[in-house]
């Protein structure tokens, strides 16, 4: 039997922010899986920042189904490792059904927590957060955190992180419901809205005893404000610059205050998922019992349908989402 699906196309290298015109929802046909292969429903999927660049230097293909992380149902299967039924995660998003050789697909079991917690807090964005604080950012109990962009899904995992290890926690967000959001229901120490007021001096009023960790989200601005308020021996992780994304080359804004890590000894270190892939048991152990004892709070940003994916990806560049953004694709 053959089944209609559709899935999201680029159709257009973006210059600067995407638009819903470069995009395109295309519908195409699926045979039943033959010897070996299963067939997918994809239920969610994610839609993450560092997605962006890709779309402007080539690595997506025009024409061709974008990629994207997911996660999904077996309806049918001719695989011996594959049942139906079986809940499976994989990087074939930004489509509605796919066919699999099973290569790719892990299977998930997430018992009686939501299953699209797998797609951040208990997934590659929170192992992104816990291992950038804990690892590159080498924290250590009792610090001073600034967390740019903390309402977002990376952003919102780190600055819980350090509360949890008893960290004084600033976070820097872009509206007043998000600043709520970090200040009320995650408990940081100081919250800046960043589009109101002097971030510098904001940053300053809120770091009285100086910056140990910056947890680097945004690049630009933030990054300027945060140089001159590091410790000695401070540390910078550099997660991402989702200020630069949407530039030609994903050029940040300059930054002039770079002196101050000469004296001060500052380490700055960019640092990317699968380096932390060896401590998954131990990020899993930990991120359950925090989420099940109250101290790591989620929250998610449901766009409904494959139609919507093009605009969820556009919201997380205009401060639409607060913590993971996402789509639902089925029931």
């Amino acid at each position: 039997m053959t089944i209609s699906q559709r899935e999201v196309h680029l159709i257009n290298h973006p210059d600067g922010m995407p638009q819903p015109s470069d995009f395109a929802v295309v519908e195409t046909s699926i045979d039943d899986p033959g010897e070996g292969q299963l067939l997918v429903r994809n239920d969610y999927m994610s839609v993450d920042p560092a997605m962006r660049p890709r779309l402007s230097n080539g690595q997506q293909a025009l024409n061709t189904p974008m990629m994207g992380g997911a996660i999904g149902t077996v309806v049918a299967s001719r695989h011996a490792d594959f049942a139906e039924g079986d809940c499976v995660q994989s990087q074939q998003g930004f489509c509605e059904y796919f066919l699999s050789d099973g290569k790719g697909l892990a299977k998930l079991d997430p018992g009686e927590l939501p299953v699209t917690l797998f797609m951040h807090v208990l997934g590659g964005t929170g192992l992104t957060a816990y291992g950038g604080l804990l690892v590159t950012g080498e924290l250590q109990d009792g610090e001073n955190v600034f967390v740019s962009a903390a309402a977002g899904a990376v952003g919102s995992v780190a600055a819980q992180i350090a509360k949890i290890k008893n960290c004084y926690t600033i976070g820097s967000a872009g509206s007043a419901e998000k600043c709520d959001w970090l200040k009320n229901d995650l408990g940081l120490d100081a919250v800046i809205n960043y589009k109101d007021g002097n971030l510098r001096q904001d940053l300053k009023a809120a770091a009285p005893k100086g910056i140990d960790v910056y947890f680097e989200n945004v690049g630009g601005d933030h990054l300027e404000a945060a140089l001159p308020r590091m410790n000695p021996l401070g540390r910078i992780p550099v997660c991402g610059m989702i200020s630069a994304y949407n530039t030609p080359g994903a050029r940040s804004t300059g930054i002039t205050t770079l002196s101050n890590m000469i004296y001060n000894r500052i380490t700055m270190k960019g640092f990317v998922v699968y380096e932390f892939n060896d401590m998954r048991e131990q990020f899993l152990s930990d991120m359950t019992g925090w989420i099940k004892d109250g101290r790591m709070k989620y929250s998610e940003t449901i766009h409904n349908g494959i139609s919507e994916a093009p605009e969820a990806l556009i919201g997380l560049f205009t401060g639409e989402n607060i913590g993971k953004m996402l789509v639902k694709l089925s029931d």
